[in-house]
């Protein structure tokens, strides 16, 4: 086992208007990298569909320490970093161009039936998964709570492009979503420090979200429910620091 490392030139496309890389898209780059290595590992996508199963984000969390900008040359690093009964624990480190540790991320992962949407043992059925004993961060990945208050709310209807391979909504709109219902004066000011989200239930085409904020200072503690069946998708908690 080694670890997986890539370098990405942040395009225009992928950052925002101020310059700063998109929260939707570092978790684009995450998944991204997570795929690529599973795949180099011969345990990816196509490997787990052929046998029935796949790997599903329960949690993420992220540190940044600074945002990358437009144009700037990043290095990512990823690596499975502890092995659970029904999935595993991969981690990241994103470094700068002189080498300057700016992002961490750890994210748990559970293997699931396909068809029947169930955990599977990890062990049973992937014997051959191996892990390299290092963290980039530590993470318990505690119970994120419901927003106390609305102090903002926001609706948006699932589309046709949200929808990933595994047919429902991708991980990465979650964040997008939470950090939407915030003011553009706030957002102009302040960029995340970190993120903490807790993936529920899956999103599908066609129905329509409902994120709900409550916003503390630096602080903003979000929930996403399908308006369809009030089933809860997702939890996300932020902070922010002013730029």
């Amino acid at each position: 086992m080694e670890k997986y490392v890539k370098e990405y030139n942040l395009r225009t496309y992928e950052c925002d208007k101020n310059g700063y890389l998109r929260i939707v898209t570092l978790f684009n780059i995450l998944q991204d990298m997570a795929d690529s290595h599973a795949s180099d590992l011969g345990l990816g996508m196509e490997y787990c569909l052929s046998k029935g199963f796949a790997w599903v984000g329960a949690n993420y969390h992220v540190k940044i320490n600074r945002m990358p900008k437009i144009h700037e040359d990043i290095k990512i690093i990823t690596w499975p970093s502890e092995q659970r009964k029904i999935g595993a624990i991969r981690d990241f480190a994103v470094y700068d161009n002189e080498g300057n540790l700016i992002i961490t991320a750890t994210s748990q992962w559970i293997l699931i039936d396909f068809v029947r949407k169930r955990p599977m043992a990890l062990k049973d059925n992937l014997p051959e998964y191996t892990v390299i004993n290092e963290h980039s961060m530590v993470s318990d990945f505690e119970k994120l709570r419901a927003p106390s208050r609305i102090d903002y709310q926001k609706t948006f209807s699932i589309r046709f492009d949200d929808i990933d391979i595994n047919m429902h909504v991708n991980n990465s709109l979650y964040p997008l979503w939470a950090s939407e219902t915030l003011s553009n004066v706030f957002r102009d000011d302040y960029l995340p420090s970190e993120i903490e989200i807790s993936f529920k239930k899956e999103g599908h085409l066609g129905e329509d979200v409902q994120v709900t904020t409550e916003q503390n200072a630096e602080e903003t503690i979000h929930s996403i429910i399908s308006l369809n069946d009030n089933r809860e998708l997702s939890n996300v908690r932020i902070k922010w620091i002013k730029k």
